[in-house]
């Protein structure tokens, strides 16, 4: 069963009155961690969203690119999204959440927090409150300030990225410890491994984006000490 028909059924769940919170319940084991994995995103990023209302054609389309969404699922997805927004629950508590389903250190928050900050970025602005509101989720999601910095370079164009933070290292002429670093990331980007990590197929698709700019940071880094 697809991912998108298993969002489906969740969403007849919520049509007969189950809140978001609770079908969201049903969806925190295994082997539906990919199937929560997916609603986080479009929650979260629901209550990031500035405006109210339907999901804007900037949004639909960022999240084409993060999950593969058929045609037919289309609805259901806006659905989820739109319900999300009207729920009562606060960002921080689906937040909480997430981080209580994966545990603390999770390579799976990492990916989820990859993929608001490409939501986020689905209009071409990134506004301060949305800024804000990332920071607050890689905190409760348990990341420093650095770790966050890191996922900032990686998004935002004018966030003129160190291309050792975007390493996750401190600035040194230790070439081994970069090349160390740089091999890490390229490692934890493969498909097999984010796979093996339960994020769905489709927002593999992430890893594309990250490691164009993981090899352009070595690449950077290398070319200063050539």
């Amino acid at each position: 069963m697809s991912i998108w028909l298993r969002i489906s059924e969740a969403i007849s769940a919520l049509a007969k009155g189950e809140g978001l919170s609770a079908v969201f319940d049903r969806l925190s084991s295994p082997p539906e961690k990919t199937v929560a994995f997916t609603i986080a995103v479009i929650a979260l990023g629901a209550k990031m969203a500035k405006a109210d209302g339907q999901v804007t054609k900037d949004e639909v389309v960022a999240f084409r690119q993060v999950f593969y969404i058929p045609a037919s699922e289309e609805a259901g997805a806006a659905r989820v999204f739109n319900m999300a927004r009207q729920d009562v629950s606060g960002f921080d508590h689906y937040a909480r959440r997430i981080a209580k389903m994966f545990g603390s250190g999770s390579e799976i928050l990492s990916d989820l927090l990859e993929g608001l900050f490409h939501i986020a970025m689905a209009d071409g602005f990134y506004h301060p409150n949305e800024n804000k509101f990332l920071q607050d989720v890689a905190h409760i999601f348990g990341m420093s300030d650095a770790q966050f910095a890191r996922f900032r370079s990686r998004h935002v164009p004018d966030a003129n990225p160190d291309p050792f933070a975007v390493l996750g290292i401190e600035e040194t002429n230790d070439m081994a410890l970069v090349k160390t670093s740089w091999r890490q990331l390229v490692r934890e980007c493969h498909p097999d491994i984010m796979m093996a990590r339960g994020v769905p197929e489709e927002a593999v698709k992430l890893a594309e984006k990250r490691l164009i700019q993981i090899n352009r940071a070595y690449d950077e880094i290398l070319g200063k000490h050539g």
